[in-house]
């Protein structure tokens, strides 16, 4: 399953880029989680994540890891394609 990641960067770990990636990848592969996309943003958000995980507690997991790294904080949402939403909308 897809899901957007939607992250904050913590002012200390901003400066850190590549420390804070490196942990992060790894973080995620340890989980089982691919990393699709990265773009960084100017606005609310300072990160937008694309994922695939077959385990929705993994993304928790990483998200609780990542808070607890004082990197930041993460906000995930499912990630539906074109033809699961044409599925759903047949169903209404």
């Amino acid at each position: 399953m897809k899901y957007v990641q939607l992250g904050t960067l913590s002012t200390e770990w901003a400066a850190k880029h590549g420390q804070r990636v490196e942990s992060a990848t790894a973080k995620l592969k340890e989980l089982g989680i691919t990393l699709g996309a990265v773009y960084y943003t100017q606005g609310q958000y300072d990160f937008v994540d694309v994922v695939d995980t077959r385990e929705p507690e993994a993304l928790l997991t990483f998200s609780v890891w990542y808070l607890t790294q004082s990197y930041g904080h993460i906000q995930s949402m499912p990630a539906f394609d074109p033809d699961t939403l044409a599925r759903a909308t047949a169903k209404v």
